[in-house]
């Protein structure tokens, strides 16, 4: 009996992987040359006939749904230059276009925006113009990063969506297209709450603030705006009593606009601690808010491991209902900058909505510039010019009433302080040695004292002739970092 040779069995195993290999590999690749390869085209004209035109129309649609799309986009193109009146000819167009879309890389994705661009401005009556809108409006998604990424495309993706609603109201694309701009914003809106946690955990409340505002304000439904507001509401905690009418508005936004929050219980609880009235939730806020969350999917482990190689971002927790915000606010000043240099209030004004921006227009009536005062003139108010204010918000003006300093982006850390103290108490005994050496040699003590290291973030050090004796808390950042919670 002839004896099996054990080394045999053992490569037969790994021979029968590399032969199983190497048929998946000869199958993709004639995939990939479109031997095996047909994808139907979806706008294809069923009508039979044998005219030219209509002849080379289909061949050119057997093209693309074959994979060869030069070969289309050549035949298309002979069929638009010699029969220039066909009633193929806006089919024609929208198939060129489709054929850059379908090879999918970057240099065709562009070359389908034009086209489709084209067929919109040829052909806007069409049924198929919303369709191509539609396309536009796919092709920056499927060139979306995530959100840590860089937002260009999500930015142009969402002026898409946005075009196709206002443009064409009543084309079946317009679900569509908000369930699409839905995903964007959840998108975007996670960029600008990951930007703002960034700065709420660096300690630059001011800074975080706004960005959490931009978000509530911008995406109201994006999946995180709950968040958003309850983090709103404690960086206006951190910066002093002063703020407490604005996170009392952060917080009853949530009690009322998203009541399946996780922090409801919470905000009750600290608006009844401020004596604040505690609104009833509004029913339609929570019929969806509760539908949103049932229909929330989740990426398998399979697209999780492919989205760290693709990059593409997940959408899955995107709202499903609701509609979405059709144009751009504009983020809000910190609340660090000056009321009068962000624009909100004239200089001098005890209220309200001086506009720092510049405009321009036509005049109509030229002798206006001669027979009017300059504008300059008659806008200057009176009081405070915005020159006297500091960097800090405060007034420059020595008669001014005296103010709370702005909170600042850069607190000063704890580490510091303690520097700042030892400093000061190393200045204090080396002038009460100086002033015991002078005592001891009979002269007369000295009247300016050396002057103490300023705080971090002062913007107004001690002159020569005041001894810095004050308390490191007094300036903005020390303020900030001092003041206890409520």
């Amino acid at each position: 009996m002839q004896r099996r040779n054990p080394l045999s069995s053992r490569l037969s195993f790994p021979r029968s992987l590399a032969v199983v290999a190497a048929t998946v590999l000869s199958v993709n690749l004639l995939c990939g040359f479109s031997i095996f390869h047909k994808k139907k085209y979806e706008t294809a004209i069923t009508k039979d006939t044998q005219q030219p035109d209509k002849i080379l129309f289909d061949r050119a649609i057997k093209n693309i749904e074959h994979g060869n799309y030069l070969a289309a986009r050549l035949t298309l193109n002979t069929l638009i230059n010699t029969y220039d009146t066909s009633e193929y000819l806006a089919k024609a167009k929208l198939a060129i276009a489709d054929s850059w879309f379908r090879e999918g890389d970057a240099h065709g994705l562009a070359q389908a925006e034009i086209e489709y661009k084209d067929f919109i401005l040829f052909y806007p009556n069409m049924e198929e113009a919303a369709e191509s809108q539609s396309r536009i409006c796919e092709i920056h998604i499927k060139q979306m990063s995530k959100p840590d990424r860089d937002n260009a495309e999500g930015q142009r993706a969402e002026d898409e969506c946005r075009q196709l609603i206002v443009q064409f109201p009543n084309s079946k694309f317009r679900e569509q297209a908000e369930q699409k701009l839905r995903n964007i914003q959840e998108i975007l809106a996670q960029k600008e709450m990951d930007t703002a946690q960034y700065y709420f955990k660096r300690g630059s409340l001011p800074a975080a603030q706004g960005r959490f505002s931009f978000v509530t304000q911008q995406y109201p439904l994006f999946s995180g705006t709950d968040e958003a507001l309850w983090e709103e509401a404690e960086a206006f905690r951190r910066m002093g009593d002063r703020f407490e009418d604005q996170e009392a508005d952060a917080l009853t936004r949530i009690v009322r606009d998203y009541p399946v929050s996780l922090h409801v219980a919470a905000a009750k609880s600290r608006l009844t601690s401020m004596k604040r009235p505690v609104p009833e939730p509004d029913a339609e806020a929570y019929k969806r808010m509760k539908y949103n969350l049932e229909h929330q999917t989740r990426e398998g482990f399979f697209s999780r491991t492919m989205g760290i190689v693709t990059g593409r971002p997940d959408m899955g927790s995107a709202a499903k209902m609701g509609a979405p915000i059709m144009v751009a606010v504009r983020p809000t000043a910190p609340v660090s900058v000056p009321q009068e240099a962000a624009g909100s209030v004239a200089a001098g004004a005890s209220g309200g909505t001086g506009v720092s921006d510049v405009g321009i227009g036509v005049v109509g009536n030229a002798s206006a510039l001669e027979q009017k005062t300059d504008a300059r003139l008659s806008a200057q108010a009176e009081g405070e010019h915005k020159a006297s204010v500091g960097a800090t918000g405060l007034s420059t003006d020595p008669t001014a009433k005296p103010q709370a300093p702005l909170p600042t982006n850069h607190p000063i850390t704890k580490q510091q302080i303690d520097a700042l103290k030892k400093q000061q108490a190393a200045a204090m005994k080396a002038q009460k040695k100086a002033e015991a050496a002078a005592a001891k040699k009979g002269l007369a003590t000295p009247d300016t004292p050396p002057t103490a290291p300023a705080a971090p973030g002062a913007t107004n050090p001690a002159s020569p002739a005041t001894p810095a004796t004050a308390s490191p808390a007094a300036t903005p950042a020390a303020a900030q970092y001092a003041a206890p919670p409520r």
